[in-house]
């Protein structure tokens, strides 16, 4: 099994920021200690979506950060980014981990137990489980209960993010649920300091462990 740090899963939203503060708030975040950056653009054309992704790649090799495209497995490779994180309406695991290679990262969406399994026997190395909250982002999201969150850990031996709306204020309701990590977008893509909430919500998450 790879070793992947999920412990504090960045994932960027660049909706109403220029490129020049997006790419400033991406480094900030890496500064405040993420462990994973996924890049996610649901609106850009191929050519714009693989420009941003060489800057982003630019700024994570410097902090020694693996990124994850989402969706799309041809920027992925263009970029020689470490991985990619697939929906469950993208292209099925199996198929981006042989495009991928064994040594890259596959994540993958899932939100019932069924799904969580299936994902791991095509190859998935880690689950992204939600949304635990209503979020912010224009993703179409499904909440899934914090039962079902504890039911997939148990179900995969695979690491196990929770997703969806989650902060420093509310992740308390994670506890015990055997996570090994936390996915935000707004708490820090949006916050003031996205350096001071990165490590602000990676303590919360190992307080939680304790």
């Amino acid at each position: 099994m790879k070793q992947i740090d999920t412990t504090m899963y960045f994932i960027t939203d660049s909706t109403g920021y220029g490129e020049e503060e997006f790419l400033y708030r991406v480094e900030e975040a890496c500064k405040g200690g993420v462990t994973l950056i996924q890049l996610r653009e649901k609106e850009r054309t191929t050519r714009e979506y693989l420009a941003l992704a060489e800057k982003v790649h630019e700024i994570s090799q410097r902090y020694n950060i693996p990124l994850i495209i989402d969706d799309r497995v041809d920027i992925a490779l263009a970029v020689n980014a470490e991985g990619v994180h697939v929906g469950q309406s993208d292209m099925p695991v199996h198929i981006a981990r042989k495009l991928m290679g064994d040594d890259k990262i596959v994540g993958a969406t899932a939100k019932t137990v069924p799904q969580a399994l299936e994902a791991h026997e095509q190859g998935a190395d880690y689950l992204g489980v939600g949304a635990i909250y209503p979020t912010t982002t224009k993703v179409k999201t499904v909440l899934t209960s914090v039962e079902t969150l504890k039911d997939i850990v148990k179900a995969v031996p695979i690491k196990v993010n929770a997703i969806g709306g989650l902060n420093k204020e509310n992740i308390h309701i994670l506890k015990d649920s055997g996570i090994d990590g936390i996915c935000a977008v707004s708490a820090i893509m949006k916050a003031g300091s996205p350096c001071i909430a990165a490590k602000e919500l990676r303590e919360a998450f190992y307080e939680l462990q304790n």
